[in-house]
């Protein structure tokens, strides 16, 4: 079931726990996010963003910045990849993605 508001809601911390990072490397990237819950992005407007959150899945394009995003569960899948198509693991353009678990407040 897909969110109404995919942008951040104090009210369901609890409900989403988990924070998803995205750091951009300075250069073009896309990621895309999977997670076994639901996903939404904290604050930042995902329209401006160019970010695409739905159920479970968030993905967009970062070059500089930070683009935040709680869930519930566990991660499925991060893919990352550069602006001439390179994989995550083989290059580092790409953006940085930090994972923490059990954040119930910010």
């Amino acid at each position: 079931m897909a969110r109404g508001n995919p942008v951040h809601n104090e009210s369901e911390d609890e409900q989403l726990p988990h924070r998803i990072t995205v750091v951009g490397r300075g250069i073009p990237s896309s990621f895309e996010l999977t997670v076994a819950g639901d996903i939404e992005m904290i604050a930042g407007n995902p329209v401006e963003e160019a970010t695409i959150v739905s159920e479970s899945t968030a993905e967009g394009a970062i070059e500089v910045g930070v683009q935040q995003f709680r869930f519930s569960e566990r991660l499925a899948n991060i893919h990352t990849v550069d602006w001439n198509g390179e994989e995550g693991a083989e290059t580092e353009s790409t953006p940085t993605v930090h994972v923490n678990y059990g954040i119930s407040k910010r």
